[in-house]
């Protein structure tokens, strides 16, 4: 099992009864315009979205998006983790936040958490993420994480060009 803590954060492996968060997370405007529309429309997309995606991931590769909670209160606010893409040599890694607790330094945390987990952990030497060019929120999150721009890419042909950044561990 996978449990990261930080000064305010829990980040652990998400489960079915976190369903009815991600069917919240993944339908705000800001996820379907900035990462894109997963079409989960209910509970049970939600389940089979954390079945096929998440919780697949724990047991093929080790890692995987995870649920990023509030210490103080339990409260799950986002995800942030560590993803392993077809179209990608190196691992990336990811979050999404509900709007209300942007601004706030949760993403910059809990990626300096995953980032620790895959250096200490699984022995990763580079981490790399890409981003919507027109998202500058996360521009300046994977900026304070010390990752720099790499290159323009699409992750496939029909995708929009995106921005690699990479960062040595």
């Amino acid at each position: 099992m996978i449990h990261i803590k930080t000064d305010r954060l829990i980040l652990r492996q998400f489960d079915l009864t976190d369903a009815d968060f991600m069917l919240a997370l993944l339908n705000e405007p800001s996820f379907i315009q900035n990462i894109g529309d997963r079409g989960v429309r209910t509970r049970a997309d939600a389940e089979k979205y954390l079945e096929n995606g998440p919780m697949a991931s724990y047991a093929k590769n080790g890692f995987g998006l995870l649920a990023v909670t509030l210490t103080e209160t339990g409260e799950t606010i986002g995800m942030c983790g560590l993803i392993k893409r077809d179209a990608l040599e190196d691992v990336d890694i990811g979050y999404a936040f509900l709007p209300k607790f942007w601004s706030q330094g949760y993403a910059i945390e809990s990626a300096q958490g995953v980032m620790k987990f895959a250096k200490e952990v699984l022995g990763l030497k580079r981490i790399v993420a890409i981003v919507d060019p027109a998202n500058a929120g996360s521009v300046r999150v994977l900026e304070k994480l010390g990752m720099t721009f790499e290159k323009m890419m699409k992750l496939s042909e029909d995708d929009i060009e995106l921005k690699l950044f990479s960062v040595s561990l």
